[in-house]
């Protein structure tokens, strides 16, 4: 494995977890700079709010309450449609809820294959059974599982009714080898990894994750930071990161020809601390919750933040919201004076390698530039 610039160089070729892809959508970033009103590149949804798993460090525990709406496989095509339309070059299945659970999951993948959309897919696995696997695995780009920990015991205790219900673990190990498995038959070019989110107190799982991670083949075993909310409701403690080092180094250093271990240190060493106060985020990487809310960013499904809320694709069009006054009005407030990202929202949104990388721009501290190299690995997922 080579390393250079937030980048892993692997055999299929580089891969970018730990910061943005802008420079590759370069057309974009001139049209924000004009101020015209640009469609996301990448936008990250759920198909559903279900999970049946109850993860200790879930975002989604925060972001209640709102509706559970169901999204019919009608709407969420034609969400899809509104997509191509507008320009959305890529769309992860990841948000607020397990997608795998809705009737809409198989046909949403496919009919975004068709139309020329790229489709990753965050899942515990649990529910991703053969049949589903081989539906919907050769239309993906990527595929990520969350794997909480490297111990059966462990990882049900922390994503399941606890250390005894290990029946989860194997149910997801085995999916997974299966997915692994038919990559390699039939030469998918899909990428395949599992994330563990750290916190503190799950720091002895650090070095069984990566050798789980290594056993299973997968492309890459990620490791990264816990977001919370500006309350700090999950109880994070960022300063602890930081003794954690030497175990993530070594994690590091269990990467093999096949299987790559990665840290991703950019924002685990911010400590839940962003440069930034304006987010331009949202613009380029817009969240929906499973429910159908439409809304910047995963950090504001909260009724609260009601005043975020630009509509739900289950009452009209996403195109019809995309156009309205409103989406334009609520991107304009987060980018201006009024709203301060230090403050006013939680801590490190996946829209944050973006927002940094376009407020150093804007400062003048690091322009954005455009790439007119070889594109890398998930080119439309930021």
């Amino acid at each position: 494995m080579k390393r250079s610039d937030n980048a892993i160089e692997t055999e299929e070729g580089t891969l970018i977890l730990d910061s943005h892809k802008l420079s590759h959508h370069y057309d974009r970033v001139l049209a924000w700079e004009a101020g015209e009103k640009i469609a996301p590149v990448s936008v990250d949804m759920a198909l559903t709010r279900a999970c049946p798993a109850m993860c200790s460090f879930c975002y989604a525990m925060v972001q209640e309450p709102q509706e559970r709406a169901a999204i019919k496989p009608k709407q969420a095509l034609e969400l899809i449609d509104d997509f191509a339309e507008i320009g959305v070059r890529g769309v992860s299945l990841i948000s607020d809820g397990e997608s795998t659970l809705s009737k809409a999951y198989v046909p949403f993948i496919e009919h975004a294959a068709n139309v020329g959309i790229d489709v990753g897919n965050a899942t515990n696995g649990w529910e991703w059974d053969p049949e589903k696997i081989e539906q919907v695995l050769p239309h993906l780009t990527w595929v990520r599982f969350t794997v909480a920990a490297g111990t059966p015991s462990e990882y049900a205790r922390i994503m399941f009714k606890g250390p005894e219900h290990t029946e989860v673990f194997d149910r997801a190990m085995r999916n997974i080898k299966y997915a692994v498995d038919l990559k390699r038959k039939n030469k998918l070019k899909v990428t395949l990894g599992i994330q563990m989110v750290l916190t503190p107190e799950f720091k002895d799982e650090i070095i069984p994750f990566s050798k789980l991670a290594v056993d299973l083949g997968v492309d890459y075993g990620v490791i990264k930071h816990c977001s919370d909310d500006e309350f700090g409701t999950l109880g994070i403690d960022y300063s602890k990161y930081e003794e954690m080092y030497p175990l993530l180094e070594e994690a590091e250093a269990l990467t093999n020809g096949k299987t790559k271990i990665i840290v991703k240190w950019d924002k685990i060493k911010d400590k839940g601390k962003p440069s930034y106060k304006r987010f331009y985020g949202p613009q380029f990487l817009l969240q929906i919750s499973g429910s159908g809310l439409v809304a910047p960013s995963g950090m504001f499904f909260n009724a609260r933040y009601s005043k975020l809320h630009m509509g739900n694709f289950v009452d009209e069009r996403f195109i019809d919201i995309f156009k309205s006054d409103r989406y334009s009005q609520i991107m304009d407030y987060l980018a201006s004076p009024y709203f301060d990202a230090q403050t006013m929202m939680g801590t490190l949104p996946i829209q944050h390698y973006v927002t940094e990388a376009l407020d150093n721009h804007l400062k003048g501290i690091q322009e954005i530039s455009p790439n007119v190299g070889k594109k890398p690995l998930h080119v439309n997922f930021l």
